[in-house]
């Protein structure tokens, strides 16, 4: 019986998973449950054939939750032969978005991780609860599969004090945990292993720039494979501005609109997370929407454009100074990957530091790995997508291989 390893990716209404082959990590198949909890329930589902064949199929039934969510996931699963048999799960992969200061590394699951990972809902209310979810019903339907968490955080462990503290006082650190932890984990941890491997270089040789670009957005400063900073901070919201969330402000800002409107305080940290960023720039939150009207002559998108790339320029600098020298600056994510505008903006006048496009092969890079600089440029500037479920699942078949 061939074994899967399941990669998973719960929020408080839907199911992503991704399902892989073993010892190849080879995708079979993947799939995203939505609408959990209503009548109109429904899993979208790609399969991969070995022929290079991909089928689409859609599945609709009213699903109440998580638990009944795996059950209609296998089901579709068994008709497609999949998975045939819950046997077949060797290992499950969850993504967890916070894992503190505790988790430096995925972690086996157990019940006294389970209670960890419940105790950081206060740093991550939004997503943590939704991931304990998936990760107790999985359990649940799986009792015989090894059960791995992957943590957003985790990655960015790395970084010394200096750039994880912020300057407030020493207590709210040691009591409350207030530090900065960084997110998209999973994705600067791939794109740097990629990169290197691009360069014919160790990761332990590189120093990177890392730059997923896509409605969440973050930066990070990579050297010798180790996250030394990041741009988002205690929560996803610091940093650079994205598709609905604010990025870098002055923290005064929240105490003067309390002032001045008299808006609540969640429907502010609701503003700031769903109504800021390029939407509340110019209305939309979709770069593909930004690019157009701007190419119409919309003012307002246009501005939205040249804020968000000004951002991740400015980031660019920091962490160029940060880490002295830089082998190469990373593209990743839905924008970083596709948009050749984006990349273009962000680079012009960065040729004091050695990053220096090729315009036609920036031009023509899009979703696919390429060299995008121009030949001779000091450092290299590559677009590589990414692909956070196949770092999942590397990284939970290594804690299982541990295990074993």
């Amino acid at each position: 019986m061939a074994e899967k390893c399941v990669v998973i990716n719960c929020g408080s209404s839907s199911i992503k998973l991704e399902i892989y082959s073993l010892p190849a990590l080879e995708s079979l198949a993947e799939g995203l449950l939505e609408k959990l909890g209503t009548p109109d329930s429904r899993l979208r589902q790609r399969r991969f054939g070995a022929d290079g064949s991909v089928r689409d199929e859609v599945f609709s039934r009213p699903v109440a939750d998580h638990q009944a969510g795996f059950d209609f996931i296998l089901e579709a699963n068994a008709r497609d032969r999949v998975i045939q048999d819950d046997a077949e799960v060797a290992a499950i992969g969850h993504r967890v978005v916070h894992g503190g200061d505790r988790f430096a590394a995925p972690t086996l699951i157990d019940d006294n991780v389970v209670a960890a990972i419940r105790g950081l809902i206060p740093l991550a209310p939004l997503h943590n609860p939704s991931n304990l979810q998936g990760i107790e019903a999985a359990r649940r339907r799986f009792p015989f599969a090894a059960h791995v968490a992957v943590f957003d955080t985790a990655f960015h462990q790395t970084m010394p004090p200096h750039a994880f503290r912020y300057a407030v006082p020493h207590e709210l650190y040691e009591q409350h945990k207030v530090r900065r932890y960084g997110f998209h984990g999973s994705s600067h941890a791939y794109v740097a292993r990629m990169a290197a491997r691009h360069l014919g270089r160790a990761p332990e040789a590189v120093n990177l720039i890392t730059l997923h670009l896509g409605n969440g957005a973050s930066a990070a400063a990579i050297a010798g494979g180790k996250s030394i900073d990041t741009s988002m901070g205690l929560t996803p919201l610091e940093g650079l501005v994205m598709g609905t969330r604010c990025g870098d402000l002055d923290p005064a800002l929240h105490f003067y609109l309390l002032r001045q409107t008299g808006v609540m305080p969640a429907d502010l940290e609701k503003l700031l997370n769903s109504g800021s960023g390029l939407k509340g720039l110019c209305g939309a939150a979709d770069m593909r929407e930004i690019l157009n009207r701007t190419a119409a002559g919309d003012a307002q998108a246009a501005l939205a454009l040249e804020i968000f790339c000004y951002r991740v320029k400015k980031y660019v600098g920091a962490y160029a100074a940060a880490l002295g020298r830089v082998d190469a600056v990373v593209f990743t994510g839905g924008i970083g990957e596709n948009s050749a505008v984006v990349r273009q903006k962000v680079c012009a006048g960065l040729e004091n530091l050695g990053i220096i496009l090729d315009g036609a092969d920036n031009e023509h890079s899009v979703g696919t790995e390429a060299l995008i600089s121009r030949e001779g440029s000091p450092v290299a500037v590559l677009v590589i997508p990414t692909d956070e479920e196949s770092e999942i699942a590397r990284q939970t078949m290594a804690v299982v291989a541990g295990k074993r």
